[in-house]
């Protein structure tokens, strides 16, 4: 999650920072949306490969991996995805009349839809909060789109898996689900822009690991929404709202260096909501949450509404932190405006095939 503390300390001191009105415009106003689309883990083969990188020893260190927060410097200028490795494709996306996606609860046991997923980029690991939504193939996870894909490098994340509600030591209660493909939208992928950072990633099937002898295999768990359960997906939600939900794994320092948060505990935040604006980020219909002292590890995470026995309707994911006061620590936590192109975003994952049995 990335500090606007940086970007914006002189408009907090003088007290100006987001007094803006509240969204005017529709979700149906919006220009036919494309989604830019990127396979990562396809084949029996290279979900085998990732399951092994990240064996019970590997999560265990799971606490002491970066917090994933890109820099703001660097992104592409053209209007196309940089990279001439990415496997990938761009998609006019149809538009259909759709309401919203309603929550659905897991077959056994209580709804665990919040989580963490784990990649590496280049060499380094890191993490972020992601949750569950519901889809037709059961199969789909939300998350900020710096959370999947390095838009400065047009390259997507590696070795890529969501693990639901984690314990302490890298245990896996509810399974580990490896990433098939990521569906965002493209100017994510080509400008790096933040009206745009959210992301559907389509998962395999989990699978957790049982020891026997020296040795641990992979047992198959079965499907995600199957598993947890998923959160409702609801479009256009526009500020102010009286009452959102947000969930995620803070850990990263504040702005005065201190450290309330470890990114073990799922947190949550829950105000009201306004417009959000960052000029230097392309931020022109974001949503702000306040108050909220969310810091770095708390990305992806989702805003909820109407939250009851852990399940709602999916209106934001955590992108951006922020410091309205210019005091010691964060006051508020933003995200993307999702509108109908994030429905098509999210209708593309939720059409993606994954094979029936890759463990």
């Amino acid at each position: 999650m990335i500090s606007r503390a940086r970007h914006l300390l002189a408009a907090a001191v003088s007290g100006a920072l987001l007094m803006l009105p509240a969204f005017t415009g529709s979700a149906n106003a919006a220009a036919a949306s494309h989604v830019f689309h990127v396979s990562l883990a396809k084949t029996k083969a290279d979900v085998q490969k990732v399951a092994d990188y990240w064996k019970p020893e590997k999560l265990k260190k799971a606490d002491s991996y970066t917090p994933a927060a890109p820099t703001s410097n660097g992104s592409p200028k053209s209007g196309t995805a940089g990279g001439g490795t990415v496997a990938s494709q761009r998609i006019t996306a149809l538009r259909k009349a759709a309401g919203p996606v309603n929550a659905v609860a897991p077959k056994t046991g209580r709804a665990s839809t919040t989580g963490k997923v784990f990649f590496r980029l280049g060499t380094k690991e890191y993490w972020c909060s992601a949750a569950a939504v519901a889809a037709g193939n059961h199969s789909v996870v939300a998350t900020a789109a710096h959370c999947a894909y390095d838009a400065r490098q047009g390259k997507e994340a590696d070795s890529w898996i969501f693990v639901p509600e984690p314990g302490a030591d890298g245990t896996t209660p509810h399974g580990i689900y490896v990433g098939s493909s990521i569906s965002m939208h493209e100017d994510w992928a080509g400008k790096n822009d933040y009206d745009f950072d959210y992301a559907f990633v389509t998962v395999h099937r989990g699978f957790t690991w049982v020891k026997q002898g020296n040795t641990y295999v992979a047992k198959d768990v079965g499907r995600l929404q199957d598993n947890v359960g998923g959160l409702g997906l609801e479009l256009a939600k526009k500020p102010p709202l009286a009452q959102v939900h947000a969930f995620g794994y803070p850990a990263g320092p504040q702005p005065d260096g201190s450290r309330p948060f470890n990114g073990q505990t799922l947190k949550s935040c829950v105000g009201g909501t306004r417009k959000a604006v960052a000029p230097s980020l392309d931020l022109d219909h974001g949503v702000q949450l306040h108050p909220c002292n969310f810091s770095k590890g708390a990305s992806g995470g989702p805003w909820i509404t109407g939250l009851h026995n852990n399940l709602g309707n999916l209106i934001g994911v955590n992108s951006l932190t922020w410091n309205r006061d210019a005091k010691g620590e964060f006051d508020a936590v933003s995200s993307p405006y999702l509108t109908a192109a994030a429905g098509d975003v999210y209708r593309h994952a939720a059409a993606q095939k994954t094979p029936a049995n890759v463990i």
